[in-house]
């Protein structure tokens, strides 16, 4: 295959990998941490409204959904690319930093959980499946 069609193929796999991870931690964050009572997690507008009521521990799933799901997406696509497994791997870390940015100015979250969620959920997880995927790599030839 031509790799600058599979490295595409490999960046949408990821974005697409890392979407479905990450979703599906938040939807199973609400059974293991419940929102606080009178919280109104079902649209934008509800958190916006009742994010004030949120202890530090409902935070933390959406913490692993972004870290998780980056790191998830990344390693697809250096798993699946041919060549510049790396850079690709960042573009996707990138790319959900970027989602980071504009949730934490579309809902107040507290400024603590946005600087550990921008510091520490994408480039790093995108570093780590990237090193974890060039070593599975260099172990395998």
């Amino acid at each position: 295959m031509n790799p600058f069609l599979r490295n595409t193929l490999a960046v949408i796999a990821g974005l697409v990998i890392g979407s479905i991870v990450n979703m599906s931690i938040i939807l199973i964050s609400g059974s293991i941490i419940p929102a606080p009572n009178g919280a109104d997690v079902t649209t934008a507008e509800g958190l916006q409204a009742t994010m004030h009521l949120f202890e530090p521990k409902h935070f933390l799933f959406p913490f692993l959904a972004h870290a998780l799901g980056t790191f998830a997406g990344a390693l697809t696509t250096a798993f699946a690319a041919i060549k510049h497994k790396t850079k690709l791997a960042f573009g996707i870390g990138g790319f959900f930093l970027f989602g980071g940015l504009v949730t934490i100015f579309t809902l107040p979250s507290p400024l603590w959980f946005g600087l550990v969620d921008l510091v520490f959920a994408y480039i790093p997880m995108a570093y780590l499946a990237s090193k974890v995927a060039v070593k599975k790599r260099n172990d395998g030839k």
